[in-house]
């Protein structure tokens, strides 16, 4: 085994912990950015290049008939194979953590389109499922099983919010254990069918699966019930009949106690246990060999890298899968709270001498994984999150074409824990729901002064009846800064008195004569 250090262009903070690496004929593509994606790169799929001992990455371009892909972070991902005949395949993409911290139950279907020295294009689609369809969640795998001739995803473990009957004030936002239910999805005919096993009686997240045939065994991971690592070690065989597809679990000895390893495939039969943490505090610097044959595994200890200082000090790692035996790993620089891209990768590469000059001829591919953060077992908010900066120039393309993040705003002053104003009060990790509307992050409105800014409307005293009138209304606003400038900017209206010309009587008035009793006897006689 072999660390490198590799150095990072810095331009842009997009990797953190919880990101992905998917391959592509070759090609080693990362995504779930830091943020959302910006102009430069909407679809948030770049191209990881390392060559030259340097980090690079170019912006991927999706179909016209793609659908939207957030920025994942923790999500299940594994690979989907297609006919015999043809080694082309796809990827499947399972919940995982928006930037918001909102989780995704979705489940995306992710494939290459075209690929020239200029431009990639994949296609992304939606997998809409019927049935027992798994809740959100984040932390937790997905494997491909074949028998009989058929193939299904199995997804299992990962941690979801608590249910919204079941939240408090003080735990608005905090995370539980799924169900141990084994959920097996066929992508054919789009239906879902969920089992509960009497071997599974705890949830685990960030745990480890690796599948073979018709089996999957699913190796260490914590649980936040108990707060535990236990060395469990359980092996999920499914059986697909023309019926219905039967699951069993058999438990099996040997287990690691570890969460959040990371997995490569160094042969047909043989994978490697990479880092993780065997307790809260505590990294896991010792490495295994996995090898599975038919109905059978075998995990032993081999021998470690030499472990630099820096990674045997630091607090945290984060890293993943780069496929053919390498890992991309990164630690937080000593001045994390200074210099926000501060961070130290490196590549080992697991294969021997020769078969690591052969990786090195080719791109690197990749496989799932799971990261985790040590402290309290929850994943990193933004604020403990470390990020390599990378610039774009892959394929001998023009500089015109390289990500810039410098182009882009900044995703702090557009972020939803903003500091608004000079009374904001707003604290991403004391932040309660203050609006009936409010679930995972603050309501916010836009004040309508000069280019127009977002502020909290906790923040400016707004009631929820206001707020939703504000919302609904097409008025501008104006926040408890700006108003009275808006106030004096504004010319004062003239007012045009207008003249009330008087009305016309419909009919000239007349003054009315007296008859005397003389002309009325006139008259009368004149009459007769």
């Amino acid at each position: 085994m072999s660390l490198q250090v590799v150095s990072a262009v810095s331009n842009s903070s997009l990797l953190q912990p919880g990101f992905s690496l998917l391959n592509f004929d070759g090609h080693v593509f990362f995504f779930g950015q830091k943020g959302w994606p910006k102009r430069s790169c909407p679809t948030g799929v770049f191209l990881l290049d390392t060559k030259q001992n340097e980090l690079k990455m170019k912006p991927a371009a999706f179909s016209k008939d793609s659908c939207y892909l957030p920025p994942l972070r923790y999500p299940a991902l594994c690979t989907l194979g297609g006919n015999a005949e043809s080694d082309e395949y796809q990827y499947i993409i399972h919940g995982g953590k928006t930037p918001n911290n909102d989780l995704s139950d979705k489940i995306y279907i992710m494939s290459l389109v075209s690929k020239n020295s200029k431009k990639i294009t994949f296609q992304c689609v939606e997998k809409d499922l019927a049935g027992d369809v798994p809740e959100a969640r984040y932390g937790h795998t997905i494997n491909v099983v074949h028998s009989r001739g058929k193939s299904m995803s199995v997804i299992f473990g990962g941690r979801a919010y608590t249910p919204l009957a079941q939240r408090t004030t003080e735990k608005w936002n905090s995370v539980v254990d799924c169900l141990p239910s084994v959920f097996l999805v066929d992508f054919e005919f789009g239906c879902c069918t969920s089992y509960i096993l009497p071997e599974l009686q705890d949830g685990l997240s960030f745990h480890v699966s690796v599948a073979r045939n018709d089996t999957i065994y699913i190796l260490g991971g914590h649980s936040l019930q108990n707060n535990t690592r236990s060395p469990s070690l359980y092996r999920l065989k499914v059986d697909l009949p023309l019926g219905s597809p039967a699951v069993t679990c058999t438990i099996l000895p040997g287990g690691i106690s570890v969460s959040s390893a990371i997995v490569t495939q160094t042969g047909d039969t043989e994978f490697v246990l990479v880092g993780g943490y065997q307790s809260d505090n505590q990294k896991r610097l010792v490495c295994n060999t996995i090898v599975l044959e038919d109905n059978k595994i075998e995990i032993v200890e081999r021998a470690s890298p030499d472990w630099t200082a820096d990674i045997k000090h630091c607090r945290m790692w984060f890293g993943c899968d780069m496929g053919k035996g390498s890992i991309l790993l990164g630690i937080p620089g000593a001045n994390k709270q200074l210099i926000s891209d501060a961070n130290y990768f490196y590549i080992l590469r697991c294969k021997g001498a020769e078969e690591d000059k052969e990786e090195e001829l080719t791109a690197q591919t990749c496989s799932q994984t799971s990261t985790e953060d040590p402290g309290d077992s929850t994943p990193f908010e933004d604020s403990e999150e470390f990020c390599f900066s990378a610039e774009a120039n892959s394929f001998d393309v023009d500089d015109t074409d390289t990500y810039n993040e410098d182009d882009e705003e900044d995703e702090s002053e557009t972020g939803y824990w903003i500091t608004c104003s000079a009374s904001c009060n707003i604290d991403i990790n004391t932040w309660v729901p203050f609006y009936s509307t409010e679930l995972n992050k603050p309501a916010m409105i836009l004040c309508s002064s000069g280019a127009g800014h977002w502020v909290h409307a906790q923040c400016m005293d707004l009631s929820e009846s206001m707020l939703l009138h504000l919302s609904e209304a097409n008025v501008k606003y104006f926040c408890n800064e700006h108003v009275d400038l808006n106030k004096g900017l504004q010319t004062p209206k003239k007012v045009v008195h207008l003249k009330k010309q008087p009305m016309k009587p419909l009919r000239k008035k007349t003054t009315m004569k007296l008859t005397t009793p003389a002309k009325k006897s006139f008259l009368r006689r004149l009459f007769e």
